[in-house]
């Protein structure tokens, strides 16, 4: 079968390897859509595992299922999670899914015809597709899914206002979702054909980022953000957000820049007017529950999102669109075709 193999972001060859056969508690997924994700394309993130097939964002078909596979047939549509928590150790208990230590299956690369799902995914990380969701829309339970979490984190709830610096994949869904909450959103981006995008599925008010944010939005919003979503890890994003967080208001850190770059907090002001500053990295069952209910309901539309639709063999091509954030917004990978 076909690979996507990754060496880094220059460097990604269509590779053969032999398709595998499931084992006891395993199944074989063919791969019918799998997208791109934001983190894909950092590769200080993802060199140090090169080479690799990457791709967690997947929609596929059930082909083959090993003995003791109760819960899924040959032909049922599913979204696979890329790894599932125990649910029982400490961290789970206390609903931190994304630290669990006792992870010890990871799903393959979804930039590949097939997938060979682990018991543990089979089990407890594989999720029937409603008839009401495509194999390209199943891409976004996953990213969705991780918003749902930040805002959890967060506690945005109705009424507040939310800026959402960066307005990629994941800031867009940020905007999506805080509407459903009828959030002030205030969406900044480097990128003008973002920005109207923006606009048009709901944010209130765009600013460039090249101007004075928070002068924007205190004029016309009448006061600075509530909670600020970081959805970028330009070192800039992270200084304006210093500046626009209200009295009381979060920071949350979806997108973090390298590791060689120091982040200086302000913390004597952030003291004094108890300011939370947060990450959040990955999501939850709970969360990807809750994604698939917000997708299969229409409560949250997400086609419009969807730009490029490209084969294995052009994979490199989404590569560069995602890094170049200039025309793409979601670029969604069709290994079958």
């Amino acid at each position: 079968m076909k690979v996507s193999m990754w060496y880094n972001n220059k460097d990604i060859r269509t590779e053969e390897i032999p398709k595998p056969n499931p084992g006891p508690g395993e199944m074989l997924v063919k791969v019918m859509s799998c997208g791109i994700c934001g983190s894909d394309i950092v590769e200080w993130y993802r060199l140090p595992r090169a080479p690799l097939v990457l791709g967690h964002e997947i929609g596929g078909k059930v082909v083959e299922i090993g003995e003791a596979v109760n819960k899924f047939k040959s032909g049922d549509r599913v979204f696979l999670a890329p790894k599932v928590p125990c649910m029982t150790c400490h961290y789970c208990r206390n609903n931190h899914f994304p630290v669990c230590p006792n992870v010890k299956e990871r799903l393959p690369g979804g930039f590949s015809e097939y997938v060979l799902v682990p018991k543990a995914i089979a089990e407890n990380g594989a999720y029937l597709l409603p008839d009401t969701i495509s194999y390209d829309q199943s891409t976004f339970i996953e990213p969705l899914a991780c918003v749902i979490r930040a805002q959890k984190l967060a506690d945005v709830t109705k009424n507040q206002t939310l800026l959402i610096i960066g307005c990629g994949i994941s800031g867009m869904l940020q905007i999506k979702l805080a509407k459903t909450k009828n959030c002030k959103i205030i969406a900044v981006d480097i990128n003008n054909k973002r920005l109207e995008f923006a606009e048009r599925i709901g944010a209130d008010i765009t600013i460039k980022a090249v101007d004075n944010i928070v002068k924007r939005m205190i004029a016309e919003n009448g006061k600075k953000a509530d909670t600020i979503m970081l959805c970028t890890s330009a070192m800039s994003a992270i200084e304006q957000a210093w500046e626009c967080v209200d009295k009381g208001g979060n920071i949350v850190f979806f997108a973090v820049p390298g590791p060689e770059k120091d982040v200086v907090i302000p913390i004597n002001d952030f003291w004094t007017n108890e300011i939370k500053v947060l990450t959040s990295y990955f999501c939850g069952p709970p969360d990807i529950v809750e994604a698939i209910n917000l997708l299969e309901t229409g409560t949250i539309k997400i086609d419009d999102m969807i730009t490029h639709r490209l084969p294995l063999n052009d994979i490199i091509t989404g590569f560069q669109l995602v890094s170049g954030a200039n025309e793409s917004i979601k670029v969604i990978i069709k290994p079958n075709g």
